[in-house]
């Protein structure tokens, strides 16, 4: 069950941005002809599946038209004239930014964040923003305001989230580039569930100016955990738009720093050393993904590759999940009302010590004190250390981006209470979902999803590889030669059958 390339080279629905940049380059197509097709799909297919939510269509247009001035002029930039989406929260000069709250409908920033004036520095021409959910704070995405997006391959299903309209999005042929963001797996889940790829970049790799809860200024910083980073449907593509974004911010590190990333440990997949880890000690994988990994890990090992399943260095898992759901939830804080952050510290406060449920360690997150988390960050410095030394025997980790594929559609309240289904049992929604972002998301490694099969029904499952910190190009080189070895992205059957 290999996903196998069905897209023409210069396919002008799925074609990798390599090939489009050709195309334009050779002046077989036009940066305009790009957009108004691109354009055209979107209002033709997407409204059933709600991923392009603010449209910024006429400003578009003016900026494929320069796009081609610039072209005929022989201007070559990295995204020159590729057409590309972004989740809702980066802000847009004059586009609504919510973060999914009503009470934000009618905030529009005077400017735009960093990673768009990148962007449109590296000539792309910006279609729009893409759907989530209310806070960022899901594994789906619909919200009071824009409604719900679905899967494009299944339209019952989750696409994933938050950035689950940038997953639906490329999966639907809406362009090739779309940049989300991921604190709790937000990137990773969303290719998982709709087949593409997407990278999770080391933490402070790319900025984060403009991309804040409103109406907060755009100023420079880092996040705890929050990165931000490109998905598209070719590994190429997220090492190309990374280049393009990444690097610090002029006005703050950027003065006195420069980005100079390693490069890949390896470019031949028999060189890579890698452990292949399918489950987890507090949390079953269900059984199409775990067959699916241990079907590549067996491909990995033909193609020669140095594959374990076991390490005695491999840093506890268990106790990272711990620290993850303390620090997640301690991230997310500045997001409580005043009444709700009272009510979160008496429920952790009537918590017992010996209490060390996921569910307890994110209710301790919410409400915790500086001096807590300080001793919670020193942890996580510890446990750095430790992956630090672990990369010195393995170059990446193999790893679930989720327990199973893409699932049905589940907006109960209250959130706290919602279950997943995983093979027949029922677990704590938030357990199963969150506990696979760690250990990427609370050491700031990178880690790239790449598609790797289809179940029976026909849902994408992929993995995450997870590397060394700033050695982001190595866990792409991975992925771009899984997907040149085994196959990489593939349509939705049903879309092919609409176009």
């Amino acid at each position: 069950m290999e996903f196998m390339m069905t897209a023409d080279a210069t396919d002008l629905n799925y074609g990798s941005i390599g090939a489009l940049l050709g195309a334009l380059h050779a002046r077989k197509l036009s940066a305009s002809e790009l957009l108004a097709h691109t354009i055209a799909r979107i209002e033709a297919l997407d409204g059933p599946i709600n991923a392009i939510i603010v449209r910024d269509f006429d400003r578009a247009k003016d900026a494929a038209r320069a796009a081609d001035a610039a072209l005929g002029r022989g201007e070559r930039l990295p995204l020159l004239g590729i057409p590309v989406s972004l989740k809702e929260p980066f802000n847009v000069a004059g586009l609504p930014t919510t973060w999914g709250f009503p009470h934000f409908r009618d905030f529009r920033p005077t400017e735009d964040a960093l990673v768009v004036s990148r962007l449109k520095a590296a000539g792309a021409v910006i279609i729009g923003k893409t759907n989530i959910p209310i806070g960022l704070r899901d594994f789906q995405s619909y919200n009071d305001i824009h409604g719900t997006t679905n899967n494009p391959w299944d339209l019952g299903r989750s696409p994933g989230g938050s950035s689950g309209g940038c997953g639906a999005a490329l999966a639907a042929g809406f362009g090739s580039l779309s940049i989300g963001s991921d604190i709790g797996g937000s990137i990773r889940v969303p290719s998982h569930f709709c087949g593409v790829f997407g990278h999770k970049p080391s933490l402070g790799l790319v900025p984060l100016r403009g991309y804040s809860l409103p109406p907060a200024p755009p100023v420079p910083g880092q996040g705890d955990l929050a990165v931000v980073g490109p998905m598209a449907r070719t590994a190429s593509d997220l090492a190309l738009s990374l280049e393009a974004i990444a690097g610090p911010d002029e006005t703050r590190d950027g003065v006195g720093y420069r980005l100079a990333l390693p490069a890949p440990r390896h470019d031949q997949l028999g060189d890579f050393r890698i452990l292949v880890i399918d489950t987890h000690p507090l949390m079953p994988t269900g059984d199409a993904v775990r067959s699916a990994i241990g079907r590549l890990a067996e491909r990995l090992e033909r193609s020669g590759a140095h594959v374990a399943r076991v390490s005695a260095s491999l840093p506890d898992l268990v106790a990272s999940a711990r620290l993850y759901m303390k620090l997640l939830n301690a991230a997310r804080s500045p997001r409580l009302t005043p009444a709700a952050l009272a009510e979160a510290q008496e429920v952790a406060a009537a918590l017992s010590p010996d209490d060390r449920s996921l569910q307890a360690e994110r209710a301790r997150g919410w409400g915790m004190s500086h001096r807590d988390w300080l001793a919670a960050d020193a942890a996580r410095l510890q446990l750095q250390q430790r992956w630090q030394q672990f990369f010195r025997e393995f170059d990446v980790v193999i790893y679930p981006v989720a327990a199973v594929p893409a699932f049905p559609h589940d907006h109960s309240e209250p959130f706290d209470a919602r279950q997943l289904d995983i093979d027949g049992k029922l677990y704590n929604y938030s357990d199963a979902c969150f506990i696979w972002a760690d250990p990427a998301s609370t050491c700031g490694l990178p880690a790239t999803a790449v598609p790797i099969e289809r179940t029976p029904s026909g849902l994408p499952i992929g993995v995450q590889i997870i590397g060394p910190y700033l050695e982001d190009r190595t866990t792409i080189a991975l992925a771009g030669l899984i997907e040149c070895e085994f196959g990489g992205f593939v349509s939705p059957p049903a879309l092919a059958a609409r176009q």
